[in-house]
């Protein structure tokens, strides 16, 4: 360890430098006999055992373009290890060959350490980043002379120094926002001249005079090239340039890596993607996998355009969609598809209809509160009585949408005795603290029976306890929240982890957990914390907890008051999508009035809970146009012709709420459970059946021969607004549906119908032996 950081293995061949392999310890641990992570001896087939149909198409699927869209919770990152693991296994892909690209360091490890427990050790799975800088480190030398300029650790400093130099004051918040908005900048591919144009052409509001940011991000890159450093987002710029400037590094690079498999890929970003492209060249061997309703990260310049696009720039790929979700609840999905059913914009129009695959369990909460203080007492002591009935502090979360609205819930949890970690702030092994931690453990590990404050300690545990009792850690939390808590939690996070990792290992020494711990540093996989977790729900991307209570959803808040552009509004719901999606079986969602007590009640609850908690007007409408349903679309199939809908083989019925197969006439028309949770929009349904008598009588045929009352039910849930969504409505077939169908979508549409009755309804009549014991 140099001053205080975990240090970490270094080898000589660029492809392979500064990647620490995975371990046997309790980072990486090894799954018992039984588990589908694990590979028996049977070999490639046994890769594939416990995967679910899609999942499976997946794994098999490993020749040509392939475009994974998948849901929250579905097992995205099971499918994608278990295909580059059958690859290896049987032969088809060689592990060397293979560039997995995640977005956080945290998912590289995780990800190598699936692998490598199913067999696909040296599979290279790499941040962007990490895996860019690796190259340029390796190349620079041939393609510019010399050593590579150092990194920057930080930006802040020198963009501050920069805006002095203009003779521009930044306050702390300033210096944030214009620090993104260079950031921003060089994702984008914007050089300092052309950012004015750049932010009015994007429709992005700067946080200053956009001349004088310009004027800041020039001076900026002048002085990093003075200084001759250059920053994170400069490594990609760097290695794109030298790819596309040296042709013989490309070839080189591109005869390393043959296959590549990109996570998240709704979030990458023009530089990132043309990074890809240089790495590819004329080749289509390429995995991505993504989910354009997760699309949060736009204002750093990512876009869901690359994922949506796919097809377009790969004709003949293979499309799996993974809707099957193994995370949450069926209450928990269905509250999900209800929000993105409102949604609008190119992202909504592919969303992903999620079906759960678990127990239902108990119902989500909407509870509105008098005043801020009010809601984090209420949430604490729900909190306080979960963890009471069994739930694990580590499993609850409490989000928000920015950090500011932190304390108040710090102080509320310390209030009522319950312990809490902030996450999205500073990382865990970057925590001085911890590093300190470091050092003396490592000094202790070193010196062994002659380090003084090891004497009478008895164990790995009773060690640690020691070492860190020296900088002040006791068995006891100190009282109340701050810095002092916080220093204490990381403290006691670490002896929890000495605890777990003898359990998994009874003759493990300090020595060995001091290199546990510089390979989950190496890894960034911080231990757990034992207490409720305190995130931003940006911060809470790709993390999930049994309990999650989302706090402060008032409009102003969410969406935030400065989106304003329908672009804008529609990524602060898929970020509220995003918070639901995190909870397994709880979910708690709440607002308040007021800031303060005693103050005016002016707040309202977000627009985006309209519809979808009790009171608040008819249930989410469904909106079925463009929405993806699981399954496999093969490379080169031709798509549906416009106009009227055409047959397809009918799959067995399934519940649209819990996936239950159907069997019951009634049920199979409602496209759901009779127990299952009803979107029924009674104004509409009362509408739809005056209208159904008025035709009735014209015609003078009984009711249910033009619609029974479980077909108007389920279009009242589902609320069609085109003719091909009215028609995969069992019980309106194509007779009914030229003769109803306009009266029908205006009903649905809150207009009055205006066609005329005409025909026989006697037509329709092929459905009435069927109907008639639903009168």
């Amino acid at each position: 360890m140099r001053c205080g950081r975990f240090s970490r293995v270094r080898r000589r061949t660029w492809q392979h430098g500064g990647v620490t392999a995975a371990t046997d310890a309790t980072l990486f641990p090894q799954v018992p006999g039984g588990s589908p992570h694990a590979v028996p001896p049977s070999g490639a087939d046994a890769v594939l055992a416990g995967l679910d149909p899609e999942q499976r198409e997946v794994a098999t699927a490993l020749h040509g373009p392939v475009c994974v869209l998948a849901g929250a919770g579905t097992g995205k990152t099971r499918a994608i290890t278990h295909r580059i693991a059958y690859g290896v296994q049987a032969g088809i892909l060689q592990p060397a060959s293979v560039l997995a690209v995640t977005f956080t360091a945290r998912a590289a490890g995780e990800m190598r350490g699936r692998l490598r427990q199913l067999g696909a050790a040296g599979v290279q799975a790499r941040t962007f980043h990490s895996a860019a800088l690796r190259q340029l480190q390796f190349f620079w030398p041939r393609a510019v002379g010399g050593e590579l300029p150092r990194l920057l650790d930080r930006k802040g400093p020198l963009v501050a120094e920069a805006a002095g130099r203009c003779r521009l004051r930044l306050d702390r918040n300033e210096l944030r926002d214009v620090t993104g908005e260079i950031e921003w900048s060089k994702v984008t591919q914007t050089v300092p001249a052309d950012y004015p144009a750049a932010v009015a052409k994007a429709g992005r509001e700067a946080p200053r005079d956009p001349a004088e940011i310009g004027q800041i991000y020039a001076t900026y890159e002048q002085l990093k090239r003075d200084r001759g450093t250059i920053d994170f987002e400069d490594v990609l710029l760097l290695t794109v340039g030298v790819l596309q400037d040296r042709h013989d590094i490309a070839e080189q690079v591109r005869t390393q890596y043959q296959h590549f498999v990109v996570d998240e890929y709704q979030d990458v970003s023009p530089l990132q993607q043309r990074l890809l492209e240089l790495w590819l060249g004329d080749r289509d061997t390429l995995c991505v996998v993504g989910d354009a309703s997760q699309t949060i990260y736009s204002f750093t310049g990512a876009t869901p355009d690359h994922l949506l696009d796919f097809r377009i720039r790969h004709p003949h790929a293979t499309v799996v969609k993974l809707v099957r979700d193994y995370r949450s609840t069926p209450q928990v999905v269905h509250l999900a598809n209800g929000l993105l059913s409102r949604a609008r914009g190119r992202a909504a129009e592919h969303r992903l209809e999620l079906v759960s695959q678990r127990e239902p369990d108990a119902e989500p909460v909407f509870t509105e509160y008098a005043d801020e203080p009010a809601e984090a007492e209420g949430t604490a002591r729900r909190i306080r009585d979960l963890i009471a009935a069994g739930v694990p502090a580590s499993e609850i979360a409490v989000l928000f949408r920015i950090n500011a609205q932190s304390e108040v819930y710090e102080q509320a949890l310390a209030d009522v005795d319950v312990p809490y970690q902030l996450r999205g702030a500073e990382r865990f092994f970057e925590r001085p603290e911890v590093r300190e931690a470091g050092v003396k453990l490592r000094g202790a590990a070193r010196f062994g029976g002659n380090d003084t404050l090891l004497a009478g300690a008895a164990g790995l545990p009773s060690e640690v306890r020691a070492v860190l009792s020296d900088m002040g850690w006791t068995d006891r939390p100190p009282a109340g929240s701050g810095a002092a808590r916080d220093r204490w939690e990381s403290l006691a996070a670490l002896v929890r982890l000495a605890e777990d990792f003898v359990r998994a290992r009874p003759t493990a020494t300090l020595a060995d957990l001091v290199a546990e711990l510089d390979e989950r540093a190496a890894a960034q996989h911080a231990p757990t914390v034992e207490g409720v977790t305190l995130a931003s729900l940006h911060a809470a991307k790709g993390l999930e907890w049994d309990a999650v209570f989302l706090v402060g959803l008032t409009e102003g808040m969410l969406p935030i008051h400065h989106a304003r552009t329908d672009e804008q509004v529609e990524e602060e719901r898929r970020l509220l999508y995003v918070g639901i999606t995190r909870a397994r079986r709880h979910l708690a969602m709440s607002w308040s009035l007021a800031r303060s007590p005693g103050g005016r009640p002016v707040r309202s609850a977000s627009r985006f809970l309209d519809g979808l908690r009790p009171g608040s007007g008819g249930a989410a409408r469904r909106r079925t146009s463009g929405l993806v349903t699981g399954g496999v679309e093969r490379g080169g199939s031709a798509p549906a012709a416009p106009g009227r809908p055409r047959r397809t083989h009918r799959s067995p019925a399934r519940c649209r709420v819990c996936n239950r197969t159907l069997t019951d006439p009634g049920e199979m028309k409602l496209m759901r459970c009779e127990s299952c949770p009803s979107e029924l929009d009674e104004a509409l349904y009362e509408r739809l059946r005056d209208w159904r008598a008025e035709q009735a009588a014209q015609t003078r045929q009984p009711a249910y021969c033009v619609f029974t009352d479980k077909t108007l039910m389920a279009i009242a849930e589902v609320v069609p607004a085109t003719a091909e969504e009215l028609a995969v409505i069992p019980g309106v077939g194509r007779r009914k549906l030229d003769r109803f169908g306009t009266d029908v979508l205006a009903i649905c549409a809150g207009e009055e119908p205006g066609a005329e009755p005409g025909g026989d309804v006697a037509d329709g009549s092929d459905d009435a032996a069927e109907n008639s014991s639903e009168k």
